[in-house]
């Protein structure tokens, strides 16, 4: 997919592209559990993540989620569960007037070897074609190595995070940066 439209010698940015914030969901949006999250009981979102949200829409980025749910294939839960959890989060930032524009999930086991577990690109990707989204334009956070990765080997700019305490204080230093 090309980024720019050649006309003749000149070439002209295509601008009709978006551009993403991808995010992980457990230790970013919600509270990570080394049990997983496997029901709406279990998760607890994180107080600060509908302004975070809302923040980041304001300044035209679409907001997509990019996670890897092994508990699915491990049988702890299943996709009717997991889109139970995203609805949840989608009801608690509509309290906001916010929302995530998109989930996209991994339901495989480190040993499937598959191209959608992060840190392979596959997710971001796929979302990039759906969204018509620049690459060379989004971040990829989250608070794994694997997440970093992804959005590396996506063609993505990343940060990790510590927690998600660390997020408002390095969202709002990429808001004021030009570049960003």
């Amino acid at each position: 997919m090309s980024l720019l439209l050649a006309l003749g010698n000149l070439e002209i940015p295509n601008f009709h592209m978006n551009k993403a914030i991808f995010l992980d969901r457990d230790g970013v949006i919600n509270q990570e559990r080394k049990d997983y999250v496997k029901t709406i009981d279990e998760l607890k979102i994180f107080e600060n993540i509908s302004e975070i949200i809302l923040k980041l829409k304001k300044n035209n980025y679409l907001i997509i989620v990019i996670t890897n749910q092994s508990a699915i294939n491990r049988g702890l839960t299943n996709i009717k569960k997991l889109n139970e959890i995203h609805n949840d989060i989608q009801n608690q930032l509509a309290k906001s007037n916010t929302q995530i524009d998109a989930f996209y999930f991994c339901p495989h086991r480190p040993d499937e070897n598959c191209l959608c577990r992060k840190p392979k690109p596959g997710l971001i990707l796929k979302a990039s074609e759906d969204f018509d989204i620049d690459l060379k334009s989004s971040w990829m956070i989250g608070d794994n190595n694997s997440d970093i990765l992804a959005g590396q080997n996506a063609g993505c700019k990343s940060i990790k995070i510590k927690n998600n305490l660390d997020l408002p204080i390095i969202l709002q230093d990429l808001l004021k940066n030009s570049s960003f």
